[in-house]
């Protein structure tokens, strides 16, 4: 029986939520980042991406910069990630460290580390500059704004009597990042255009219309102060500004060989494309065949016979086929719900004719207003908007053939990123793809393997020369050239040789969910294979049996040594330990899964998974970090490394682990709330994993306070206008982490076990749907619930029976699911109703 006031309705199929000219559930408030004036500040500005082109667009009325990445600019070339004397200091370390002389092995571990990775560059900026009546602009009719439903930037003003209007978008099938200018009158439309890098660079004019923009990357992290030639040919870049004005009036004239001037024209419309010499990390940029120039005016090419609303339809096809697949609705009462109480459907405004850049009363409220407003209204759909913006800037950084989102995504304008702006393996990486599986964007996630297989070949070098091992290893940065070795620098950070094996769980987690064979045979195994080999030649066995690692480090982090000593190399950190549980058991895994458990290989890692050093329980009853109990010199210090086990990992558990269960959140109170927005969203994927709803709430509540950038404070977290996260500076983990967490705390799951709404904080988000969601064992959720309890669950998977274990609040139900069939089922869990995909 139907609960009074709410009316089932089909649960969406699969074909539905991919399908771009499908319905999205109706959010309380618009998915759109507005501003009420130009950014001030990089942070101010709004992002586009298609995986490899990225744009920051600051929406200036007099001066337009539109900031551009292209995501293969980096310095450098392939490097030598060896080091034929580690073996000596390794031996030395680890008899240091069997001596009880920490701070002693610390310091000699400086020997284990290597070269500085190389660093993220920019491409470059379009810049605009209007007609002085721009300066006079009336500012009340500003708009800027970034729509999520459409991946469009959109910037609208007036002046005098003519209306402005922009429009940016980022297309992945066509390869371009496109801007329409128009005004209100005929032939309003005027402005000078230009294209500069910070880098080395030039510029000319080809034919009427056209700027092409020619550089290079400095061959080296530091250019050397020498003679040119001394330096090593580094990456060439090529960009190509393509304009077209309306055809009855309109005029482009040639300014100094370097800059376009339109005249007159009713709209006009720039397309940008580029392209690098980057042949891959083992290439030379001097012996790349690639011509960066030629290969900008082929992808001109193929585009040039579509009309900008073609291209706006291609590109809304191709981005929302992913963005449609998931939709969130939050609310404190039921007002706030549709009427029938379900997630009313409705199409996306996919039009490209008659855009409403306004919206409702609501979307006149800056968004910026909204964050600083958080902390006293605590508005649930503020919430929606940052789960689903971290969906969007995963499509927007990281696609199908596209390098892996960097520390940054691809967004970046500084020479000099903060922290290179490379990838880090010791979170960051990591935590960029948590959602890319929960979230149904497993496509987004084909980048991170690619760089994975690329890593296990340089890995297999450094694992073989530094320390004398087989299989493959990884340190904790990285860089485009598939860097290895321990970075340059502290030991408390750059000797951390787990980079590759975490990096390895996410490849068995994508089996999880999607149970593609041919992937995990093909891909997973032979990686995972790899990796276990390594660990299995990198652990040692004490006299107690035990199998222990040594060196070890707690990433970032240092104890206080027995002598006193500040130190941070000695056994088996808990972090070790619980990675290497996680990839032998998810190669025994896979080995079942093909039917190959009797590989030797296996053999030895079934053996040795009993013998690890077990998780321990410290004095105080929270986890130990490392072997032995060492005073910690910083409780509340950043990482929360020693729960991996708990989140991202399966080893510790409500159900089967009470104990460390327990521990975990001694732990999580011990730590503290501060710290940078990467932390504040792992803390609230961690109590989402202890079903604690109170504190996995406070920490994205934490997360959601305005960061100054002119006044930041370094460890603070936040959020920027633009809703980027704050480490401070801005590092994008966090706006995954945040999207990954939400996911955790309204589904979690096994290939077996479905646990619905299991951190759902009933008071602040107390009504609400969610559909979309994908659970391991290839199975996609959607949840309503009302006033705290859950309401309806529509269950389906597309390609594979599964059987799922369907918990709520201590009721369990079994459910077999066959592939092609939506089950509902109702507040019991009782199946109520099925149909056919």
């Amino acid at each position: 029986m139907e609960d009074e006031g709410w009316v089932r309705v089909p649960w969406p199929t699969d074909k539905d939520l991919w399908n771009p000219s499908t319905m999205e559930a109706e959010s309380s408030k618009p998915l759109k980042i507005t501003f009420a004036g130009p950014a001030n500040h990089w942070t101010d500005a709004l992002p586009i991406g298609n995986g490899r082109l990225g744009a920051m667009v600051w929406g200036g009325v007099a001066s337009e910069t539109i900031q551009l990445n292209e995501d293969t600019l980096w310095t450098g070339t392939p490097g030598n990630y060896t080091n034929p004397n580690a073996p000596e200091a390794l031996s030395e370390v680890r008899k240091l460290v069997d001596s009880g002389k920490y701070a002693e092995a610390t310091s000699k571990a400086v020997q284990l580390t290597g070269n500085p990775a190389e660093v993220y560059q920019l491409l470059g900026d379009i810049k605009l500059e209007f007609d002085v009546s721009h300066h006079k602009y009336i500012e009340e009719t500003y708009h800027r704004e970034l729509d999520l439903d459409a991946a469009t930037i959109r910037v609208k003003y007036s002046v005098t009597d003519v209306e402005f209007t922009r429009e940016h978008f980022a297309s992945n099938p066509d390869q371009v990042i496109v801007t329409k200018i128009s005004g209100s009158k005929p032939g309003s439309v005027s402005f000078s255009v230009s294209l500069n890098s910070k880098l080395h660079y030039h510029s000319r004019i080809n034919g009427k219309n056209q700027i092409i923009m020619e550089g290079s990357c400095p061959g080296k992290r530091i250019p050397p102060a020498m003679d040119e030639n001394d330096n090593p040919k580094g990456i060439q870049f090529s960009a190509i500004l393509d304009i077209h004005v309306s055809n009855d009036r309109g005029v482009i004239h040639v300014m100094d060989d370097k800059k376009l001037r339109i005249e007159g024209s009713d709209w006009a419309v720039l397309l940008l494309v580029a392209s690098s010499s980057f042949d891959g990390p083992f290439t030379k940029p001097s012996d790349s065949k690639r011509n960066p120039t030629l290969e900008s005016l082929g992808a001109l090419k193929p585009i040039m016979d579509f009309s900008y609303y073609e291209l706006y339809a291609r590109h809304l096809d191709d981005y929302q086929n992913l963005f449609n697949r998931v939709s969130l609705q939050l609310a404190k009462s039921l007002n706030s719900i549709t009427s029938d109480g379900s997630l009313e459907l409705k199409k996306i405004a996919s039009s490209v004719t008659g855009l409403c850049l306004m919206g409702s009363n609501d979307n006149m409220v800056s968004t910026a207003e909204r964050v600083k407003s958080f902390q006293s209204d605590e508005d649930p759909s503020l919430v929606e908007l940052l789960f689903q913006y971290g969906r969007y800037l995963l499509i927007s950084s990281s696609r199908p053939r596209t390098q892996v989102a960097n520390l940054q995504g691809i967004w970046n304008s500084d020479i000099q990123p903060k922290w290179d702006g490379a990838p880090h393996l010791n979170i960051n990486l990591e935590m960029n793809y948590w959602p890319s599986l929960p979230c149904n964007l497993s496509e987004c996630q084909e980048p991170l393997f690619d760089f994975v297989s690329t890593l296990s070949v340089n890995g297999r070098k450094t694992a073989k020369v530094n320390y004398e091992a087989n299989g493959w290893v990884v340190h904790h940065k990285s860089d485009i050239w598939a860097k290895t070795s321990a970075d340059q620098g502290g030991v408390v950070w750059a000797l951390w040789p787990m980079g590759g094996a975490w990096l390895c769980t996410h490849l068995w987690d994508h089996y999880t969910y999607t149970l593609d064979k041919d992937f995990l045979k093909a891909k997973a195994y032979p990686l995972l294979n790899g990796c276990a080999s390594f660990l299995l030649d990198w652990l040692i066995e004490d006299p107690g049996g035990y199998l222990k690692t040594n060196p070890s480090t707690s990433p970032e982090h240092e104890f206080v040594a027995p002598d006193g000593k500040p130190a941070c190399v000695s056994y088996s950190s808990t972090m070790d330990m619980a990675i290497i549980k996680e990839v032998f058991g998810a190669l025994v895994s896979a080995a079942e899964a093909l039917e190959r458990d009797e590989d030797y290989l296996i053999q030895r890692v079934r053996k040795a998974l009993p013998k690890l050093y077990p998780t321990k329980i410290a004095g105080d009853g929270s986890i130990m970090e490392w072997e032995q109990d060492f005073e910690d010199p910083d409780v509340h210090h950043r990482h929360l490394s020693h729960l991996f086990g708990l989140f991202p990992g399966h080893t510790i558990t409500v159900e089967k682990t009470p104990d460390l269960s327990k521990a975990a959140e001694i732990s999580l109170y011990k730590r503290g709330e501060e710290g940078p927005g990467w932390s504040t969203t792992w803390k609230a994927a961690l109590w989402g994993r202890l079903h604690n709803s109170e504190h996995a709430y406070r920490m994205v509540k934490k997360l959601i306070n305005l960061v100054d950038p002119d006044h930041e404070a370094p460890f603070e977290g936040g959020l920027y206008s633009n809703l980027f996260a704050a480490h401070p500076p801005f590092q994008i983990d966090a706006n995954f982490g945040f999207t990954a967490a939400v996911s955790e705390m309204l589904v979690q799951s096994s290939i077996r076990d479905l646990y619905l709404l299991p951190a759902l904080p009933l008071d602040k988000w107390a009504n609400g749907c969610v559909k979309g969601l994908k659970a391991r064992g290839g199975v996609t959720v959607s949840i309503c619930w009302k006033e705290g309890d859950l309401h309806e669950v529509g269950l389906w998977s597309k390609d594979q029976n599964a059987l799922e274990r369907l918990h709520y609040r201590g009721t369990i139900v079994t459910a077999n699911i066959s592939s092609g069939i939506i089950y509902t089922f109702n507040a019991q869990l009782k199946l109520v109703k099925t149909c056919s995909l």
